[in-house]
């Protein structure tokens, strides 16, 4: 009876994502933007001057401006004329295609622990001012030498679209997970990595997993990873998982089933007993507000990324 009411939930999620229109969703993907800049792979011989490179994405980033400028879209020119401001520092940036980037708070060359954070669905050039506020409370919260990265390295999922049931978008950010993580590690040797997956961003991070050198996964707000277990990400990095006590992503069922020769769901509820990780408590708050300043979640998470596990508080 629990299964068949649980693929009777998730048909009925599959039929009412498929019949939504998207059109809202499609159009980040619309607003035309400029080939990125042509950089070479970040090295520990280029921190000590990342200047020349934040330069160039900075000039790419205005480029952008002036072709969305062009297009009409007066929000998404001011969005991108706001991220050229000198005071901020990418990585890198492709606006194209709803945009990819990776910005960097704090002082990458000089920092010891690195938090890396992985958006879920809907977080585009259009909506990335939300993400960019989670990483400088994370930041904040990190303080000392550490360094956050905002990687917006995919096309996310729309939260309601077919997609966001599936691995499809997944299977592909997990490539460039990869490539930006071993860069990442080729730079820094020495520093500690850990990898912050929100909601379909853990799907990512799953996928991701087996290849990836860092100290930790953490997996919050999330549908599934796509494995029935912590141990099935293969991985020698720490799995964390934590949940909100109003987050909706708990109604979601828990499952992964073949409809229509399509894999739908993410397995098993990271936060199960079932699943393995080590829990941590979440709060009370809601699907997007585990990165809120003072929260309990964010406490959280900033300990995890300092390597403070015995300071993480359980629910």
């Amino acid at each position: 009876m629990a299964s068949r009411l649980r693929r009777t939930l998730l048909a009925a999620l599959v039929t009412a994502a498929v019949s939504v229109p998207v059109s809202a969703a499609a159009r980040p993907a619309a607003v035309p933007a400029p080939a990125p800049a042509a950089l070479a792979r970040l090295s520990a011989a280029e921190l000590p001057a990342l200047g020349d490179r934040f330069a160039a994405n900075r000039g790419n980033i205005r480029e952008a401006a002036r072709m969305a400028d062009g297009h009409g879209d007066r929000a998404r020119a001011a969005r991108l004329r706001a991220m050229a401001d000198p005071a901020r520092h990418f990585l890198t940036f492709d606006g194209r295609d709803g945009g990819r980037t990776a910005e960097v708070f704090g002082d990458l060359a000089r920092a010891e622990r690195i938090a890396v954070l992985v958006p879920g669905s809907d977080t585009n050039l259009d909506t990335y001012g939300r993400f960019r506020e989670g990483a400088v409370a994370l930041h904040d919260e990190m303080g000392g030498r550490t360094a956050v990265v905002a990687w917006l390295g995919y096309a996310t999922p729309g939260t309601i679209s077919s997609d966001v049931l599936t691995e499809g978008r997944a299977d592909g950010a997990a490539t460039q997970l990869r490539s930006f993580i071993r860069e990442l590690g080729t730079a820094k040797p020495g520093a500690q990595v850990s990898l912050l997956c929100h909601s379909y961003g853990s799907v990512v991070c799953g996928r991701a997993a087996p290849s990836l050198d860092v100290a930790d996964i953490v997996l919050y707000g999330s549908p599934g990873a796509g494995a029935d277990s912590a141990a099935d990400l293969h991985t020698p990095a720490t799995v964390w998982a934590g949940r909100g006590a109003d987050d909706w992503v708990a109604e979601v069922p828990h499952v992964r089933l073949d409809i229509l020769g399509t894999t739908v769901g993410h397995g098993t509820d990271p936060v199960s007993p079932a699943f393995g990780a080590r829990t941590f408590a979440a709060g009370d708050g809601g699907h997007s507000d585990y990165l809120k300043p003072g929260s309990v979640p964010l406490k959280n998470l900033a300990r995890i990324a300092l390597g403070r596990a015995t300071e993480v508080t359980h629910a």
